[in-house]
């Protein structure tokens, strides 16, 4: 298939449906692109091609995206048979024994999955560079970062190897990828997709899964496919009034958005994205809609204070099931700095002040899901700035000091909307002189990822963004 790169995933799957090819092409297509570019990439640390070739010569079930081929990240959910290492050395040697309940529903979906996308260390850092497995590289330029921590899905979609692929998103992890490598990133509501049975993080209700991908339409058929009710989930399932496949061609309407360059820590944003967040409000306006300048309106210290105890106890709490599933504890030596400095500290938080930050996280996201009540969707940047260089946020040569502070300084709007809950939006508005992507991001009220699609449908058309090539593209 030499066009097989040109098509989204809805686009594979129709040719799959109409006869005009065979699965088994469509996977030979994905693993041939995968040898031939991934070794200047290194998106993918884990290749059953044997299994997905099986697959492909079996029945498949009849979904929305039967034979696509598919990466899952190398963290949060289980593919029966693999290894996830969570990008830690600690983790090399664990295999999954069953398929995550989320898997369950990509396979329903009718996906062909090929193997795993890199992950950062536990998903802590929003750049993917592993003392395990190195560094995943941007294929715009191969000397700056992909994001993270699903930057390994998001540099194999952008380079062209699969349509989409499965990410998920605690602090940012599936928008600043998205944003890094000119991909759309949806963070679906909270509970919109659960992950039973092995969702214990998502009780905290800060970590949500989905894909990213080239398309509008695919993120909402794949949403379709898995934001369904499960038993169990730890929050009430949001409503929908139907299909998001069928919004992304619908009008939104005249929308009120506020848009603001404020930085959480006031310092101004780089010219370029400034620049790139300007246009998309004159863009906005041009098409109707009621754009304003209007803070989000938040206190960031606050949130900062709060959410540190709440962070770091459920990170101590999460560690405790990883090094319950390896035997043993874990050496120095197999976690990067920033990974154990973070296991030590977080070993000293105590309930009462995990509790009271949970409490005052929640109080503080109250004001801010208010806010909406004035405005129908809020657009920032995803990141301060273009994505930097290969090591300015390397967790081996970086102290973890400096390197939390490279985080914050780098990628600051996206957490919010993890603890609100709310749908979160990145689109790929912008390119750098240097010729990197820049993200847009757009939030609606909880629950309202309608809104938000309809809204990315209009800019896809408007101010599309398919054509655009990498210099790594299959």
């Amino acid at each position: 298939m030499q066009d097989y790169s040109s098509h989204d995933a809805i686009g594979l799957a129709q040719l799959v449906r109409h006869g005009d090819v065979s699965v088994p092409e469509l996977v030979e297509a994905a693993i041939a692109r995968v040898e031939r570019l991934d070794r200047r990439i290194n998106a993918v640390v884990y290749r059953d091609f044997d299994r997905a070739r099986e697959m492909a010569a079996g029945p498949l079930p009849d979904g929305p995206f039967t034979g696509v081929p598919f990466l899952v990240k190398d963290f949060g959910i289980s593919v029966a048979g693999w290894p996830c290492t969570s990008g830690s050395r600690f983790c090399a040697e664990v295999v999954d024994r069953q398929d995550s309940g989320l898997t369950r529903r990509y396979r329903e979906a009718g996906v062909v999955m090929l193997g795993r996308g890199a992950s950062s260390e536990y998903g802590i850092v929003g750049n993917v560079e592993t003392s395990l497995f190195g560094a995943t590289r941007n294929p715009w330029n191969t000397d700056h970062i992909a994001g993270g921590s699903s930057g390994g899905s998001a540099a194999a979609v952008a380079a062209g190897m699969v349509p989409m692929a499965h990410a998920s998103d605690g602090l940012g992890s599936i928008r600043i990828p998205a944003a890094c490598c000119g991909l759309v990133g949806m963070k679906p509501t909270r509970d919109r997709v659960p992950n039973l049975p092995d969702g214990f993080d998502y009780a905290m209700g800060f970590c949500i899964d989905h894909v990213v991908t080239r398309s509008v339409r695919d993120s909402a058929a794949m949403l379709d496919a898995t934001g369904l009710p499960e038993p169990g989930s730890p929050y009430a399932i949001p409503g929908k009034a139907g299909q998001y496949l069928d919004e992304v061609s619908r009008s939104p309407g005249k929308l009120r958005i506020a848009w603001s360059p404020d930085t959480p820590s006031g310092q101004p944003l780089d010219p370029e994205v400034l620049k790139v967040l300007e246009h998309t409000a004159a863009a906005l306006a041009a098409l109707g809609h009621e754009v304003r300048a209007e803070s989000i309106g938040v206190d960031h210290r606050a949130v900062a204070r709060a959410r540190a105890p709440v962070s770091a106890a459920n990170f101590a709490a999460g560690m405790r099931r990883v090094i319950d599933r390896v035997g043993r504890e874990p050496r120095e030596d197999e976690l990067e700095p920033m990974t154990w400095a973070a296991l030590q500290g977080s070993r000293a938080v105590t309930g009462e002040q995990a509790f009271w930050g949970y409490q005052e996280l929640r109080m503080l996201m109250r004001g801010v899901v208010q806010r909406f009540d004035c405005f129908d969707v809020y657009l920032c940047p995803v990141m301060t700035a273009p994505p930097p260089r290969i090591g300015f946020s390397d967790p081996a040569s970086v102290t973890p000091r400096d390197l939390g502070k490279r985080q914050m300084a780098m990628f600051p709007f996206a957490a919010l909307f993890n603890f609100t809950g709310q749908p979160s939006l990145s689109l790929p508005l912008g390119m750098s002189t240097q010729g990197l992507p820049i993200g847009m991001m757009f939030t609606a009220r909880y629950a309202d990822e309608a809104t938000l699609y309809r809204l990315a449908g209009q800019l896809e058309k408007e101010l599309p963004w398919a054509q655009r090539r990498p210099q790594v593209w299959a």
